[in-house]
């Protein structure tokens, strides 16, 4: 558990990749089988160790130390985990307890041995190892590790290829021996997965000064729709919907599987769409999560399919291919589904980029986040190769909102306070209608923080109350109506994008601004 819990404190104070990369190839070259494998597991979302409420753990270090002196100390250090793993007593002489004990004994415990485990655990382990210990028990393994980053630091421990690992990532289960035999220079494994995922090829962000250097003839360009990319996979009887990143979501959209009546490999957008039109981001959101929607749900919330790409088709692999050939066997492949649920991403016409900045800037639906430019020659490549796909977004949407509540942030940023609850006026009150913890400078936070430490007015456990007086500028992607909230809306991607110091709170701006804006979007 130390070199676990030691790679997790370097990962979450590492800000560059290529140092995050060191460290991950360091970690998997040097640790012995199985605990390597039940790492790469923990950091790609593969074990279901989050058995542990924090109702619990509260209960267990209730037993050991002052109510008081907890209170005090959790306030201060702002983060359940690493107030416990501090404040935790020392009791004996400690192990360095391994991690494939803590996930093998857990993956066999009831609901009445867990309070006793990791009881006896974290009497064992220094703090580091109990803050490592109560993230991977809560589920809460948060230290900004994507599972294709991941992969990438392990492909460099042996000669594998990266994608090549990718494409049979999803056949392998903790704690992957075949995987790691393979990069040690054993054999390749047999693909074991039925309808596998695949890995998905990404683009990179471009705006209108990018584009003089590039040649509108060469692209073509395509909406960008505000739902979630998927993958959907059927193959030898057996079909299977993925997010991007690999996460099977079959069972949340049960009325797309049963109607993937095909055999190939599929990239699109899933939608919730009504008599042909999409709905907003918040009506698919009533059907994420949901492991086994109803049907009420399924048939208020429809699923459906927006096709980019064709990745396989009838046991051909076609990534190799152009876009315009992959393009041509898409569209032939859909009009052969003879489903309403799926169909193809219109292509765009345009002869050059003002042209298509007359398009971007007045989309024929409101879900529409942007425009998507795909080289005409480009294969399917995984990852985000630059240059051959290109995703143009809209300009963000701005408001001035006033600061409310206060809270401190994770990793690096524990000491600091730096997640904010931002409002607007309605009327005399300010109501909150986001939360952002990005978008500000190393010196701005230092700043911030001075700022949430000299105008509380009140705290409720790890949140500050403030005085109604620092204004800052938030950016936003996208908005919905929300029932869950006083205000009404919910931002999307809200970000801080400039700290008003200069300005009053009474000029700041009023929840009008924003439901003006659904108006116009007929939501």
């Amino acid at each position: 558990m130390k070199r676990f819990a030691d790679l997790l404190e370097r990962l979450a104070f590492t800000p560059g990749r290529n140092a995050k990369l060191a460290l991950l190839e360091r970690y998997f070259r040097d640790t012995p089988d199985p605990d390597r494998g039940y790492a790469l597991a923990a950091l790609t979302g593969g074990l279901e160790t989050g058995q542990a409420k924090p109702a619990l753990l509260r209960a267990l270090v209730a037993e050991r130390v002052d109510p008081e002196l907890f209170a005090l100390s959790y306030d201060y250090v702002g983060d359940l985990a690493e107030t416990i793993a501090l404040i935790w007593p020392e009791r004996g002489t400690p192990r360095d307890v391994p991690l494939s004990e803590v996930v093998v004994t857990l993956s066999g415990a009831g609901k009445t041995e867990l309070p006793a485990l990791i009881a006896r655990w974290l009497d064992q382990m220094r703090p580091s190892e109990r803050f490592a210990l109560i993230k991977l028990v809560t589920g809460s393994l948060r230290v900004g590790i994507s599972t294709r980053l991941a992969l990438t630091g392990l492909a460099r421990i042996g000669t594998v290829p990266l994608d090549e690992i990718e494409e049979l990532w999803s056949g392998f289960e903790p704690p992957y021996a075949p995987l790691f035999a393979w990069l040690d220079g054993g054999p390749r494994p047999e693909v074991t997965a039925k309808a596998p995922f695949r890995p998905v090829m990404l683009s990179t962000p471009v705006t209108e000064a990018d584009l003089p250097a590039l040649d509108p003839a060469a692209y073509a360009a395509e909406w960008k729709w505000d739902g979630i990319r998927v993958q959907a996979v059927s193959e030898g009887g057996v079909a299977r919907l993925y997010t991007r990143t690999g996460e099977d979501i079959s069972g949340s959209f049960p009325d797309i599987v049963e109607r993937m009546h095909f055999d190939g490999a599929l990239d699109g957008e899933l939608l919730i769409r009504r008599e042909g039109l999409v709905a907003p981001f918040s009506d698919l959101q009533k059907r994420l999560g949901r492991k086994s929607p109803g049907k009420a749900i399924i048939a208020s919330h429809p699923a459906a399919l927006r096709l980019y790409d064709v990745m396989t088709w009838d046991g051909e692999d076609l990534r190799a291919l152009p876009w315009t050939e992959r393009r041509a066997r898409l569209e032939a492949a859909v009009a052969g589904l003879d489903d309403a649920r799926f169909d193809v991403s219109e292509r765009l016409p345009f002869g050059d980029w003002d042209a298509l900045a007359s398009l971007r800037a007045d989309p024929p639906d409101a879900v529409i986040e942007g425009v998507m430019l795909k080289r005409l020659d480009s294969p399917y490549t995984a990852g985000r190769p630059r240059g051959p796909w290109f995703k143009w977004k809209r300009d963000p949407m701005i408001v001035d909102a006033v600061i409310l509540y206060a809270q401190r942030g994770h990793g690096k940023r524990s000491g600091f306070y730096s997640d904010f609850t931002f409002g607007l006026w309605d009327g005399d009150m300010l109501v909150p209608v986001g939360k952002a913890y990005s978008g500000f400078t190393d010196e701005e936070l230092n700043r911030l923080d001075r700022f949430v430490r000299n105008n509380t007015i009140d705290r409720f456990g790890p949140v500050r109350s403030l005085k109604a007086r620092l204004v800052v500028e938030v950016a936003f992607e996208g908005l919905n109506r929300s029932t869950r909230h006083k205000s009404g809306v919910a931002m999307r991607f809200p970000r801080i994008s400039r700290i008003r110091w200069d300005k009053p709170a009474e000029e700041a701006d009023r929840l009008t601004a924003l439901t003006d804006i659904l108006d116009g979007m007929g939501a």
